[in-house]
């Protein structure tokens, strides 16, 4: 099983990297893959070979590093509706995972914003690897970074943080949301109630995906 899992994930790989990986090769390819091995096969494709210890980079309040699972990843990209023209912007980056695995799954363009330095050269590794010049990683305070990335139309949390740290960021989203559209995708995070958020997925389980309500300014 190993075996096999590794030579689908490196076929896939070479052909991401030669640019022979169209969204819909990519998500056939996925597809093909048994739901519980999914995650491990991503890695797999990705280059991804174990997981980076935490640093003193990491603030106080922040949550520690942990990958978010493929299939929350797959219901979120579905369920927020992300298309090609898409900016997709994940807040607490680590590796940039949900990034790439959004960026090969509908060609959106995907950015990464992570403080730890340690994974952001590893992010940027991931990214060479693939070839894949529109998965980039901005390295930084998030709380301090997000209302920088106005291009931004989709924003994912996977519960970097709490308190003041979310709420600047959803204060410098709503500012962002007063010029376009945004989605915002919420994972192991209590309810966003701000007035300006309208949800369109609140089902049972982890993920939450909220739609802006503000008219952009002409």
């Amino acid at each position: 099983m190993e075996v096999g899992r590794r030579a689908r994930a490196e076929v896939i790989r070479s052909l991401v990297s030669s640019g022979g990986a169209t969204p819909d090769v990519f998500r056939a390819a996925l597809a093909d893959v048994p739901q519980g091995e999914r995650d491990a096969w991503l890695d797999l494709v990705l280059g991804i070979d174990g997981l980076p210890g935490d640093r003193a980079e990491l603030p106080r309040g922040c949550a520690p590093y942990i990958p978010c699972s493929v299939s929350v990843l797959v219901q979120m990209i579905e369920r927020a509706q992300v298309w090609p023209s898409d900016v997709f912007v994940d807040i607490g980056s680590g590796l940039n995972r949900p990034g790439a695995l959004t960026h090969l799954l509908t060609g959106a363009a995907a950015i990464g914003i992570e403080i730890q330095s340690e994974l952001v050269r590893a992010s940027r590794e991931i990214a060479t690897g693939l070839n894949a010049s529109r998965l980039s990683v901005v390295e930084g305070d998030a709380a301090r970074l997000v209302g920088f990335i106005s291009i931004g139309s989709v924003f994912f949390l996977y519960c970097p943080f709490t308190g003041a740290r979310l709420t600047r960021v959803l204060d410098d989203l709503g500012l962002i949301a007063r010029t376009r559209p945004i989605r915002v995708c919420c994972v192991d995070m209590p309810s966003l109630s701000c007035s300006w958020l309208a949800s369109v997925s609140l089902p049972p389980g982890s993920l939450a995906v909220y739609r802006s309500t503000l008219h952009p300014v002409c």
